[in-house]
């Protein structure tokens, strides 16, 4: 019967926003009428906002009902009165959001009403019998009809009370879905709407991409310029001098061509460290699992790794993941103070879910530079999504999906 309470909080709640929806009509109503002599165009706006405040809230009971929440469809800002009365006007969602709550409005009171009676009717027909015994003989009683007998106090009200509670066990949560399931669709963007959003997220990802790119560039020029560049020039500088001193003094010469081969030394490795962060070798070499277990054996902190069996990805989709292990461990052994820490890796329903999460101080924020927005951006431009809980004392979990369909 739990099940049913819930359903039957609905209902009643609903009749009684159902009132507060013909309340915020009716006010709607009189405001576009007077809006004809001029005042109603100060009344407008206010009704507009509770429309919009109650749909919301409609949205919200119907969503949690459901488990299932449906998001909100994006409104422009506005600013002035005639911003708001324009946005309303060319709003879908605003005749969408009246023609519900003007349905709601009508049959949310006897579905809250009815709901009401079958409990006083399954109540009832339960302590009538009580009653029956407790009035004096030959008092009346009447439920529902005249009780006038044992035999009718013992067989009508108890009837009357399994089919309440039959009705409450089965065809109340059904109505109730019902009509949880009509407010949603009715508040649910439209397709044009949900595509205006998908077109401005892609566009954001995008941009992203591309910042990530255009930084990534910026990254391997300045540790091109910065580093390896400037030990070649020392290189060929010690070599141009061992070459001019040999006939000279050899032993000098001997000297500078060691330093020159502790330097192109030093240079190979560095220019395996801009290679490894253009496309970690090691991917391809080993594949994902194998990369995730070197990063997890490189950490400081004992980690539980946990990877599953993978086919071969796509490289971008293989680096994306590979990025967000990498920078989510130095995370850890840097920023966390943490112990411990768990790695996952699994294919689930066409999607890489990568898992990672530390008992550490928690407090891990994507505007505290440590890397965390770099994950998003990079995330997102797969169309992939980065869910963050850091909790202050702990623990940090950072969970990223990837899809793999394409």
């Amino acid at each position: 019967m739990r099940r049913s309470w819930r359903m039957t909080r609905y209902l009643l709640t609903g009749g009684a926003s159902a009132i507060g929806a013909a309340g915020v009509l009716g006010a709607l109503a009189g405001a576009l009428a007077s809006s004809l002599v001029g005042v109603g165009v100060v009344l407008l706006p206010p009704a507009l906002r509770a429309l919009g405040a109650l749909a919301d809230r409609e949205r919200r009971r119907a969503g949690r009902l459901l488990g299932r929440p449906v998001p909100v469809e994006p409104r422009p800002p506005v600013g002035s009165r005639a911003a708001l009365l324009r946005a309303a006007a060319g709003d879908p969602a605003s005749y969408r959001s009246a023609a519900w709550l003007a349905v709601h409005a009508v049959g949310g009171p006897p579905l809250a009403a009815g709901v009401l009676l079958l409990w006083l009717l399954a109540l009832g027909g339960l302590v009538a019998p009580l009653i029956w015994w407790a009035v004096p003989t030959g008092a009346p009683l009447t439920f529902v009809v005249p009780i006038t007998s044992w035999g009718r106090a013992l067989l009508v009200p108890p009837l009357l009370a399994g089919a309440a509670l039959a009705l409450l066990r089965w065809a109340v949560p059904a109505v109730a879905a019902a009509h949880a399931r009509a407010a949603l669709a009715s508040f649910a963007p439209s397709a044009r709407s949900r595509l205006v959003s998908r077109v401005a997220e892609l566009s954001a990802t995008r941009a992203g991409a591309l910042d990530a790119h255009a930084a990534e560039l910026r990254r391997i020029e300045r540790d091109l310029h910065d580093g390896t560049q400037a030990r070649l020039v020392a290189i060929a500088i010690q070599l141009g001098v061992a070459q001019g001193r040999r006939a000279v003094d050899p032993a000098l010469a001997d000297r500078l061509l060691g330093r020159a081969r502790a330097l192109v030394e030093e240079t190979l490795t560095e220019l395996r460290g801009v290679v490894r962060g253009i496309y970690p070798p090691i991917l391809a070499d080993r594949g994902l699992p194998g990369a995730v277990h070197a990063l997890a054996a490189d950490c400081p902190v004992p980690l539980t790794v946990r990877v599953a069996p993978l086919d071969r990805l796509p490289a971008a989709l293989e680096s994306a993941a590979y990025f967000v292990v990498a920078e989510a461990l130095a995370n850890i052994a840097r920023h966390s103070g943490a112990s411990g820490g768990d790695l996952r890796v699994e294919h689930r329903a066409g999607r890489l879910v990568v898992r990672v999460t530390d008992d550490g101080v928690g407090g891990a924020r994507e505007s505290a530079g440590t890397g965390l927005a770099g994950i998003r951006r990079r995330v997102a431009a797969l169309d992939g999504r980065v869910e963050l809980s850091s909790p202050t004392g702990g623990p940090t979990v950072l969970r990223a999906e990837l899809p793999c369909g394409s």
